[in-house]
């Protein structure tokens, strides 16, 4: 890491970042300044010997100037906590386009899979101008993905899906880092991400080695799994239709109504007994320690691509 890390400003977001910051620094250095200035004047006007008039100040002074000081201070501090939030806020929710890319981390690396299957081990290739999404969990401990260029960070956590998105404005390559502590090599937790014109993305997805992207391998693993033979429109068994699943409301059998997002499937499929679906009995069986994290990766991915079909169709 080096110092071009802090000071590029690689993403839409590190822009606002810096800004908040420097009006921060600015403010602290001001009101650092005052008050020495105050603290010297005084000490010179009011040292022993001077002549100075020396007394208590007129109450209706010391009430204005307190008030005034109380309120000021009170206004400033809304103003920058709104400034600060309204910046986080706005980050939260990526756009519906987002590249969505995959992450797991473990002790002590970062694993990455590309929407079409790539695998990067420390590097995450992404195309500049374009909104990415990056969907994180862990394999083991708290981990936190920390991009200085851009000015971003978000904790990893086990058994929990975490989402971070930015839209990259600079080329080039820049470091990333693990910023929680997690283990006894966690200063080696560290890769690069590569911001490359859209064209040159492009090119380097085609120059791996061929994949069938997430969706189809995770198609493969549904029904290898024997997925397929229960959840299928045509089965036999009374097991809920999964086809179009993700992004839909979901009864469950004591009444609360879920949506299917990442979180909620992950939970179907290795915790099946916590969320019963309305109309059916708690027959499946849990997929724990069967379906790793890279495989779940797959099996969300198809899921996922089922219900972007079914809203492509009129």
């Amino acid at each position: 890491m080096n110092l071009s890390d802090f000071t590029a400003e690689a993403s839409s977001h590190a822009a606002a970042v810096d800004r908040l910051f420097y009006v921060l620094v600015g403010l602290s250095i001001f009101i650092s300044l005052a008050v020495f200035a105050l603290v010297l004047l005084f000490s010179l006007r009011y040292r022993r010997g001077s002549r100075a008039k020396r007394g208590p100040m007129p109450k209706f002074i010391q009430r204005e100037v307190e008030i005034g000081w109380t309120c000021a201070t009170f206004v400033l501090f809304l103003f920058i906590f709104w400034w600060a939030a309204a910046s986080q806020l706005s980050a939260l929710t990526p756009p519906k386009n987002a590249l969505e890319i995959s992450v797991v981390a473990k002790q002590w690396m970062w694993k990455v899979e590309q929407p079409n299957g790539v695998r990067e081990i420390n590097e995450i290739h992404v195309p500049a101008d374009k909104p990415v999404r990056l969907s994180m969990i862990s394999q083991d401990v708290i981990h936190s993905l920390f991009l200085p260029a851009l000015r971003i960070k978000q904790d990893v956590l086990p058994q929990r899906y975490t989402y971070l998105w930015f839209t990259a404005r600079k080329t080039g390559t820049f470091h990333l880092t693990c910023a929680e502590f997690c283990g006894t090599e966690h200063s080696r937790m560290a890769g690069r991400i590569v911001v490359l014109p859209p064209a040159d993305y492009a090119r380097w997805i085609e120059a791996q080695p061929e994949k069938l992207g997430l969706a189809r391998e995770g198609e493969a693993l549904y029904r290898s799994l024997g997925c397929s033979g229960c959840h299928a429109t045509a089965s036999t068994v009374h097991a809920p239709d999964l086809n179009g699943v993700f992004g839909r409301s979901v009864h469950l059998a004591d009444g609360r109504t879920v949506t299917a997002d990442e979180a909620y499937l992950r939970d179907s499929i290795l915790l099946p007994g916590r969320d019963i679906v309305a109309g059916y009995e708690p027959v499946m069986p849990s997929y724990r320690g069967i379906v790793s994290e890279e495989q779940m990766i797959r099996l969300l991915a198809y899921l996922k691509s089922s219900s972007i079909k079914q809203g492509a169709e009129p």
